[in-house]
């Protein structure tokens, strides 16, 4: 029999469960309603949709990368318990959906087609849940692109909760395994500390001006004539700044030298000239 939307849509509403699952159920059951509903507990799925709204606090994050590594993609995928979280299921769709966005992109991804399997993200997502017994959430993924000649590097933490890409450009011919190697340490850095932007020009105003304030306010207890308040307000800045933005910071595999000074080293050594564009750090 012919199957419509508009009865995929009504098993839908009643179960929770996605529409190419729901259209599945009444194909095998004759597009009887309570039948359908039955199937789908067999399967498991309409406890999947029961489950969707529980917590998640455990997960992983995860990187891919194009050829040459000019691409890449982070995703976060979320579950509810750390045991869960470091099982081979978990992991391996872990991977399948950086793979995924990866290969289509950071936009809509929850309706895109699976590059590997049937059904969309979404289904994958649900079919999850119901095999694992958890709550499972894709909470972010996104993609990047380097620039003609640079590369994207990547590091995730061995615990699974700390992710980074970093794009790397090169003005001239380098290598491309050393660029992967600087970009990965770069990305290492990153991981390892508190990076809110490259440089004091990319950063939001407003945290500046709110840092700014709580310094004056701090300063202005020491009850010194105002000329000094600034002097140690601006110090206060200064120091912030160093600690905040990636190219005034200490590299973490080489203390006594800065990002910046790391990528003029670099640019010389490799015969290009080598800039950080971009960062995306995910972490829970």
């Amino acid at each position: 029999m012919t199957i419509t939307a508009a009865k995929v849509m009504e098993l839908r509403n009643a179960t929770g469960v996605a529409m190419m699952d729901c259209k599945k159920a009444l194909e095998e059951t004759g597009g009887d309603m309570d039948s359908a509903t039955e199937w789908l507990r067999k399967k498991g799925l309409s406890v999947a949709a029961k489950k969707s709204g529980r917590e998640t606090k455990e997960g992983g994050i995860q990187v891919a990368f194009g050829p040459g590594g000019q691409s890449a993609a982070i995703v976060h995928l979320a579950c509810e318990t750390d045991f869960v979280s470091r099982n081979d299921q978990f992991q391996s769709l872990l991977t399948q959906m950086a793979k995924q966005v990866l290969a289509k992109g950071d936009q809509n991804i929850s309706a895109q087609p699976l590059t590997e399997g049937t059904g969309t993200v979404a289904d994958r997502i649900t079919q999850a849940v119901a095999t694992m017994g958890e709550n499972v959430q894709l909470v972010a993924g996104k993609r990047v692109e380097a620039a003609a000649g640079g590369v994207v590097g990547g590091y995730v933490h061995s615990n699974g909760r700390i992710g980074v890409l970093v794009t790397l450009s090169a003005e001239g011919k380098a290598p491309a395994a050393a660029l992967e190697a600087l970009g990965r340490d770069l990305a290492m850095h990153i991981a390892a500390s508190q990076v809110h932007a490259l440089n004091e020009s990319e950063l939001d105003p407003a945290v500046l001006d709110k840092e700014k304030e709580i310094f004056t306010a701090q300063a202005r207890e020491s009850g010194k004539p105002e000329d000094i308040i600034q002097k140690m307000v601006q110090g206060r800045m200064n120091k912030f700044l160093k600690e905040v933005t990636l190219f005034s910071q200490p590299f973490v595999k080489n203390p006594d030298q800065t990002i910046s000074q790391l990528l003029a080293e670099q640019s010389k050594t490799l015969g290009a000239k080598l800039n950080v564009t971009g960062f995306i750090k995910l972490q829970f």
